[in-house]
């Protein structure tokens, strides 16, 4: 089933995809790396997203700048202009004093002047004349100029705010590809706990450094949506029991609200997966993940960290497979959206 666009789409997503079509990378298939691999993860998916951040601020600030430069150059461009037609109006303006007699001594034009005071008034007009455009140039050979010094500054600013974003971009690509490797290596960890039906147990989190409010949230931050409750498809032998979030292996996954941890367990269908109870008898199931963060019994608060996504068990891709349910187990399960909308959140 093909995922439908959210409001908020995840800003890692697809990058699994595309680094391994780019780079060849493949998940490997050999050891863990240890007890770390979790936070590893944990780490570089925060460092992606900071960074991923500021790719993001300093483009737009990029494209704030090429505006001002265009503008600046349009203005320019008519100052420019401008100049030149008060040039030309200067131009004409002696042309048609030397018609006028500007060729001869002013004494000798008094002289031969039909009327002495009509051509001084005469001259008087041109000299006002001359002097207005002569002062109309010069301001605005100083606009002109004072625009050329700002448009100097707005290239060198554009200039270095790309320069600033080819490092970020260089930067963002150098963790994406680490935690792609990371992730594979997480992923490795949990097949092998699923296979072995053994969990390797709580690896905790640090928590994000901005709690939430709310008393409910959505059970990862940023996602698409994918298979929904009740949906059908060959890879259930019965309807979807719940609403899938596709996202990254890795990818944090919340506690919807506050409750005590039912079962943590890594077998079956699921893969590793989580159950939370919650107050008024509700229970909220988080499965397919690839690591836990929390142990049996462990009370949970709303958007705090429980787990990370992944692809373990019955799962063809990275996604967070989450349920709403009556009691602890498959076949009691309420709509998830429904039950989410009821309590504030949409998605």
């Amino acid at each position: 089933m093909s995922p439908s666009r959210h409001r908020r789409p995840h800003p890692l997503l697809s990058v699994s995809v595309l680094l391994c079509a780019l780079l060849g990378l493949t998940p490997p298939a050999a050891a863990s790396e240890g007890p770390s691999a979790s936070a590893d993860v944990a780490r570089l998916y925060e460092e992606a997203s900071a960074a991923t951040a500021r790719y993001e601020a300093g483009r737009r600030a990029a494209g704030v700048q090429r505006v001002q430069v265009r503008r600046l150059d349009r203005l320019l461009a008519e100052e420019q202009r401008h100049v030149a037609v008060l040039h030309g109006d200067l131009g004409r303006l002696a042309s048609a004093q030397y018609r006028s007699g500007g060729g001869l001594p002013y004494t000798a034009q008094i002289l031969l002047a039909d009327s002495p005071d009509a051509l001084m008034r005469g001259k008087q007009v041109l000299l006002q004349a001359d002097l207005a455009v002569n002062s109309a140039v010069a301001k605005t050979q100083r606009a002109a100029a004072t625009l050329a010094v700002a448009k100097r500054r707005a290239d060198r600013a554009k200039r270095s705010l790309d320069r600033r974003n080819a490092r970020l971009a260089r930067l963002k690509r150098g963790i994406e590809r680490k935690l792609e490797s990371a992730r594979w290596t997480l992923q490795g960890e949990a097949d092998r706990s699923v296979t072995a039906g053994k969990c390797r147990g709580a690896v905790r989190m640090d928590q994000p450094k901005t709690r939430s409010t709310h008393a409910w949230v959505t059970p990862v931050e940023t996602y698409e949506l994918s298979a929904g409750f009740d949906s059908a498809g060959e890879r259930w032998a019965h309807r979807h029991t719940g609403q899938d979030f596709a996202v990254g292996i890795g990818t944090p996954v919340r506690s919807v609200g506050a409750g005590r941890v039912e079962s943590v367990s890594c077998g079956g269908g699921f893969g590793i997966e989580i159950v939370v109870r919650h107050k008024g008898g509700y229970f909220t199931q988080y499965a397919h993940l690839a690591a836990v963060g929390v142990d049996q019994g462990d009370r949970v608060r709303p958007g705090q960290w429980i787990g990370q996504a992944g692809t373990t068990g019955n799962s063809t891709g990275p996604h967070l497979h989450f349920e709403t349910r009556l009691t602890p187990y498959l076949g009691s399960g309420v709509d998830p959206r429904r039950w989410l909308a009821e309590r504030g959140v949409k998605i």
